[in-house]
């Protein structure tokens, strides 16, 4: 098998969630470059057709992540149509920041609450076993180093962000329950992975060019996310799972936009 396909030369599906974002349309891209069969998911059809097309073209999808029974019906609807998901990679996510902790409010924490852990969680679930039985599974999310030194200004994101890692890990781990059970030789091993990419914060080429005087320090390229999200399906499945994986930021001259 190779990197992008399977033993019978069909690509390997991956699944790109939050794709009308950014990151989304850029890891869109890259994956549909190395040769995947890319879908991509938002929750608006205009924006996430609209996203695909700037992509180059993989297969839009529209689904409200946060709806159990709607990831499942999406999930039912690609087994049927194209077939099992290789790979997730998913880029859901949002900001809300306070002044402090008494300043923290309900309605962040529901929105962060729904957008960084329900839709995970929902997903996970949902794709877990199509995953479990890729050759060359792949799951990643997104968090940030802010995780590591959370303040009091973005508790409720921290906490939120702690949780969907926290969640990752239990994946990663299920993942390595599954490669310690009856050896399979058509699989050699432990075959899938989850990990989390970690960034300070993500920039991409329309927020420095409406910023031109901004340098956005630590930040990590879009681009770069998405090279390594191709990255993953490269690399040992063992020696990825459970991983978090630093993208340290490169300066804006070297990013590819």
């Amino acid at each position: 098998m190779s990197v992008t396909s399977m033993g019978d030369g069909r690509p390997l599906r991956v699944l790109v969630t939050g794709g009308s974002s950014p990151s989304g349309i850029a890891a869109a891209r890259a994956l549909l470059q190395a040769g995947f069969a890319v879908f991509t998911v938002g929750s608006d059809k205009a924006r996430i057709e609209e996203a695909a097309e700037t992509a180059g073209g993989p297969t839009p999808l529209v689904c409200d992540l946060a709806d159990l029974a709607a990831v499942r019906e999406l999930q039912q609807e690609l087994a049927r149509t194209a077939g099992k998901i290789d790979g997730v990679i998913h880029l859901v996510g949002g900001w809300r920041g306070a002044q402090g902790i008494t300043s923290q409010t309900d309605e962040a924490w529901d929105f962060l609450e729904r957008s960084a852990v329900t839709t995970l969680r929902n997903v996970t679930r949902v794709f877990y076993d199509d995953l479990a039985a890729s050759p060359c599974g792949r799951f990643a999310m997104v968090s940030s180093t802010a995780v590591g030194s959370p303040a009091a200004g973005v508790a409720s994101y921290v906490a939120a962000k702690a949780a969907a890692e926290a969640w990752t890990m239990a994946v990663a781990e299920g993942f390595r329950q599954d490669a310690q059970g009856p050896e399979d030789p058509t699989r050699g091993g432990q075959h899938s992975a989850a990990v989390v990419f970690v960034v300070k914060a993500l920039v991409d080429a329309s927020m420095r060019s409406s910023q031109p005087e901004r340098k956005f320090p630590g930040y990590t390229d879009v681009e770069q996310l998405a090279a390594a999200a191709v990255g993953l399906f490269s690399q040992p499945a063992a020696e990825l799972n459970g991983q978090r994986l630093l993208l340290a930021p490169v300066p804006a001259g070297a990013a590819s936009t």
